[in-house]
């Protein structure tokens, strides 16, 4: 067992001219690393997230990255019109849409019985609504072009269960069915859906917001003796996005160490 990390890597040009929109892009999450390594990789990236300061410090941050200003747009991803709004913005900046990564979600531990609706509503609308907002929102940019990728941001707990975590699960597994039925609705128009689903990917918001003794119980769950850094995550989310990926649709891919 080695809690080591890997080395970063370097970038090779995967997504060279790619345009890529990506949600909850901001912080020190998956989707911030998934915007920096397809930066790294080529790609001309389009953030948004709901935070305004944490958005502009990311595209900031990102501009290091790419040498030029990064565009980025606050955005509600329970809300139409904003969503529209995005999409309808990332294209006129990028000069069109290639891959959209749909990384919005919010977690939570409840037990079912103590559940509220509102909090049930709440997880259900932000993770797994979202994903079919910007979905349908993308897809005829997508389609009329005759070409796109959609990458979306599942968990293993869409497979694993986990007590106080109904309505993650749920929303989670959701987004999984979510993937595989869309994919199959496109995939004749050149269009191509899939997910990645992470075990446990260690970020400094994470380990504010969880217990010591809680996180200390996901690690050794994991073959490595850790969580995936998110740029773990964020690499197979590019290759996804990437052509590498061009004979796969409609799947689920598992970013895990973990055992049972």
């Amino acid at each position: 067992m080695t809690k080591t990390l890997p080395p970063y890597p370097e970038g090779h040009d995967l997504l060279a001219g790619k345009r890529i929109l990506i949600t909850a892009a901001a912080g020190a999450g998956i989707g911030f690393a998934a915007a920096r390594r397809c930066a790294e990789e080529g790609a001309k990236v389009f953030i948004s997230d709901v935070h305004e300061k944490r958005t502009a410090e990311a595209a900031k941050a990102l501009a290091e990255v790419t040498g030029a200003p990064v565009p980025h747009r606050l955005c509600d991803v329970t809300d139409e019109d904003q969503v529209q709004a995005l999409v309808a913005d990332a294209a006129d900046q990028l000069g069109g849409i290639d891959v959209v990564i749909n990384n919005a979600g919010l977690g939570g531990t409840c037990d079912l019985v103590d559940m509220k609706d509102d909090e049930w509503f709440r997880v259900i609308d932000v993770t797994l609504h979202s994903v079919f907002r910007m979905t349908r929102a993308a897809l005829p940019r997508m389609i009329a072009q005759g070409s796109g990728v959609i990458v979306n941001n599942a968990s293993v707990l869409g497979w694993r269960a986990q007590a106080g975590q109904s309505h993650y699960a749920a929303a989670k597994a959701g987004v999984m069915a979510l993937t595989r039925c869309a994919a199959l609705e496109v995939a004749d128009k050149g269009v191509r859906i899939n997910a990645v689903s992470p075990s446990f990917a260690a970020h400094p918001f994470l380990v504010k917001t969880m217990p010591a003794e809680e996180l200390a119980e996901l690690e050794a769950r994991e073959a490595f003796g850790r969580g995936a850094a998110p740029f773990e995550v964020a690499n197979v989310m590019v290759f996804l996005a990437s052509d590498y990926s061009s004979y796969m649709t409609g799947e689920v891919v598992s970013v895990s160490s973990q055992h049972p």
